[in-house]
């Protein structure tokens, strides 16, 4: 299954999946945890076990560093 993958803020890809991958297998494929991105179809958050069905997805990163103050 090939399914786009837009990573919010940071540009789109194309990935070739098993047929039997799941939302946290695209998100690894995209290169990340699934502790730090989550999957969203028609804008809504989908269950990372829950095995992948449709062609475009969105991946949120909720996860990003910042700067400090240095204090």
């Amino acid at each position: 299954m090939d399914v786009t993958v837009e990573v919010i803020g940071e540009g789109t890809e194309e990935h070739s999946l098993d047929a039997d991958a799941t939302y946290d297998d695209l998100i690894r494929a995209a290169g990340y945890h699934p502790q730090e991105a989550s999957a969203l179809v028609d804008g809504s958050p989908v269950p990372g076990d829950r095995v992948v069905d449709a062609d475009e997805v969105q991946v949120l990163r909720l996860i990003k560093g910042g700067a400090t103050d240095g204090a």
